[in-house]
């Protein structure tokens, strides 16, 4: 049981830290966008809007 508790406050311990945070809401956009580059013509545009956005989410402050 105690063992239990431990593993579970170290869960959430490591899922109250910012950087995870914002990779977990990061990591899909960037494969999103990843995606999305491959259509043609609009893809890159897309691709880079998306990445700007992501670079955004990760410099909150959390």
């Amino acid at each position: 049981m105690k063992l239990k508790n431990v593993l579970l406050l170290a869960v959430l311990a490591s899922l109250l830290q910012g950087c995870l945070l914002t990779k977990i809401a990061t990591v899909p956009m960037r494969v999103g966008g990843a995606v999305v580059s491959i259509v043609p013509g609009a893809g890159d545009a897309a691709h880079d809007a998306i990445d700007e956005a992501a670079e955004k989410v990760d410099d909150l402050p959390f």
